[in-house]
C-alpha cells in the first residue's frame, strides 16, 4: 500500500473528527505463546488502516488543525540490540520519515506528553472498551486535566467511539484496497485448486490443509487470514470444524474454507468437491440445490440493494428444493416463515471482507437493512448441512455438508465475482480433479 493511501484516510478521518477534538488508537500488543515465545505479530486493523505501521507498542494521535503537525505517532526508540536480535524497526525517525507522521515520540513518554494533547479539547475519539489499558489511561489524564482547571485549563468533555467513523470508512474498499484484496483471493485459488488436485482417499485432512499453505506460501503470502476449515465427511456439518486430523474416506465429500492473507487483507473462499473426484447422486443433488442458491443470492447483489435481499433469495430457493427432494414437507411459504431451513441452513449469506475475514460495518441502519454501494466487497456462501443422526431424512442425504463461498464486489453495474477462477460447477470439479 502506498503512503499516500494512508495520508488519504487519515485526511479524511480528521475531517470527520473536527477541529478542537482529538483521536486516539493503539497498535495491537504482542501475545505470549508459551514461556518466552509469542505469536507472530498481526497488528491490529484499524491502526494499520490508518498508519501502515506494522509494530508493537505504537499509539497514533490525530489532531485536527494542530499547526505543529496533526498526526503524532509514539512508537519504540530505536535499539540497535533489538535490531540485532529481532530485525529493523523504525525508530522515531522512521515514524516520521517512512510513515508520514508529523511528529514522534517515544512510548515510554505517553503518560508525560498525551495529557497536554487532550487540554481543551471537547472530544476524545478512540476505541470505547476495545482496549482496557487504553480506557484506563484516557480516563486517568482527563482525572488529572480536571485538577487543573483553575489554571484555566478545560477537560474534553465527551468521549465518542473512533469505530463509528472509522468502520464506515473501512466498509468501502479504494482501488488499492481492492488490488490487495484480488491478490489473496488469486493465491487462495491456486491454493483451492492445487486441494483439489492432490485429494485423494487415504490422505488425512491436516495433508491437503498443508497443500494449501504451502501454494500460498509458494506464492508470497506466509499469512493465513483465519485457520482453515478442511472437514472431510461428516465433519463438514460441524460449521466452524478447525481440528483437521482425520483420514478422508472414498465416497465423502470433503468442505474446505481457507483464504490466504496479503497486506492485511484477507480471502475467504469455500469449495466442497468429492474426494474420489466423482459427485455421487444425492451429493450431486444437495451440491447443485446449494449452487443454485448462490447464484440466485448473487443477482440481488447491485446498487441500493437491501443487504438481506441475497439471503432471503437463498433461502427460497434452497427451501423450494429441500421441499422437492423431501428432506422438508410442507407449504414453501409456511416452511420459510418458520424457518424451517435453519436445521439444514442454520447461518446467513455472507459477511463484509476486507482487512478482516468477518470486516467491519454496519448491517444495519436505523434498524433498518442498509443498502449496497460500490465498493464493498461481501462473501455469498449458502450451505447445507445434514447431520448424521439426522432421523428425519432418508439415510442418503446423512453426513453431507455442503458450502459454496465466494468473494464479491459490489459495482456500480452490479457485482463482480472476484474468486471466479476457482471451479465450483459439478462439471468443472470433476474435470479438474481427473
Amino acid at each position: 500500500m502506498i503512503a499516500s493511501e494512508f495520508n488519504k484516510r487519515r485526511e479524511l478521518l480528521m475531517s470527520q473528527v473536527g477541529k478542537d477534538n482529538i483521536a486516539i488508537i493503539a497498535s495491537a500488543d504482542t501475545r505470549t505463546r508459551n514461556r518466552d515465545v509469542d505469536y507472530p505479530f498481526r497488528q491490529d486493523s484499524d491502526f494499520y488502516y490508518l498508519t501502515g505501521f506494522n509494530e508493537a507498542d505504537a499509539l497514533a494521535v490525530f489532531i485536527p488543525g494542530r499547526e505543529q503537525g496533526e498526526y503524532i505517532l509514539f512508537c519504540q526508540e530505536f535499539d540497535e540490540k533489538k535490531a540485532l536480535w529481532e530485525g529493523a524497526h523504525a525508530g522515531l525517525e522512521g515514524a516520521t520519515q517512512e510513515y508520514g507522521a508529523d511528529d514522534s515520540f517515544p512510548i515510554d513518554d505517553l503518560s508525560d506528553i498525551l495529557p497536554g494533547l487532550l487540554e481543551n479539547k471537547n472530544k476524545v475519539f478512540y476505541p470505547m472498551g476495545r482496549d482496557p489499558e487504553l480506557d484506563h489511561h484516557i480516563m486517568e489524564w482527563i482525572t488529572h486535566i480536571r485538577s487543573q482547571t483553575r489554571s484555566g485549563i478545560s477537560a474534553p468533555g465527551e468521549l465518542v467511539s473512533l469505530e463509528h467513523i472509522l468502520h464506515e470508512m473501512r466498509l468501502i474498499k479504494s482501488p488499492a484496497e481492492i488490488k490487495l484484496l484480488q491478490t489473496a483471493i488469486d493465491v487462495s485459488a491456486k491454493g483451492h485448486i492445487r486441494a483439489m488436485q492432490r485429494c485423494h482417499s487415504g490422505r488425512y485432512e491436516y495433508q491437503i490443509e498443508g497443500e494449501m499453505i504451502h501454494e500460498f506460501i509458494d506464492n508470497g503470502l506466509r499469512a493465513v487470514a483465519y485457520p482453515s476449515i478442511v472437514a472431510g465427511g461428516e465433519n463438514a456439518c460441524v460449521l466452524h470444524y478447525t481440528e483437521n486430523k482425520a483420514i478422508l474416506n472414498d465416497g465423502d465429500l470433503l468442505l474446505i474454507d481457507a483464504g490466504a492473507e496479503c497486506d492485511h487483507y484477507a480471502a475467504d473462499i469455500t469449495r466442497t468437491f468429492p474426494v474420489n473426484g466423482i459427485f455421487s447422486g444425492a451429493q450431486k443433488l444437495l451440491y447443485q440445490l446449494v449452487l443454485d442458491a448462490q447464484l440466485a443470492a448473487m443477482q440481488e447483489i447491485k446498487v441500493n440493494a437491501p443487504w438481506n435481499k441475497a439471503h432471503e433469495a437463498s433461502v427460497q430457493v434452497l427451501t423450494e428444493g429441500l421441499v422437492e427432494l423431501g428432506l422438508l414437507v410442507g407449504e414453501i411459504e409456511t416452511l420459510i416463515e418458520d424457518e424451517a431451513y435453519k436445521i439444514f441452513y442454520m447461518h446467513r449469506i455472507g459477511h463484509w471482507l476486507g482487512m478482516d475475514v468477518h470486516d467491519v460495518g454496519d448491517y444495519k441502519i436505523n434498524e433498518e437493512w442498509r443498502v449496497l454501494e460500490a465498493g464493498m466487497v461481501l462473501t455469498i456462501e449458502p450451505g447445507l448441512y445434514i447431520p448424521v443422526d439426522c432421523s428425519s431424512v432418508d439415510e442418503k442425504w446423512r453426513g453431507i455438508g455442503i458450502r459454496i463461498e465466494d468473494d464479491v464486489l459490489v459495482t456500480e453495474q452490479g457485482y463482480q465475482v472476484l474468486s471466479q477462477a476457482i471451479p465450483k460447477t459439478i462439471a468443472e470439479i470433476e474435470a479438474v480433479m481427473q
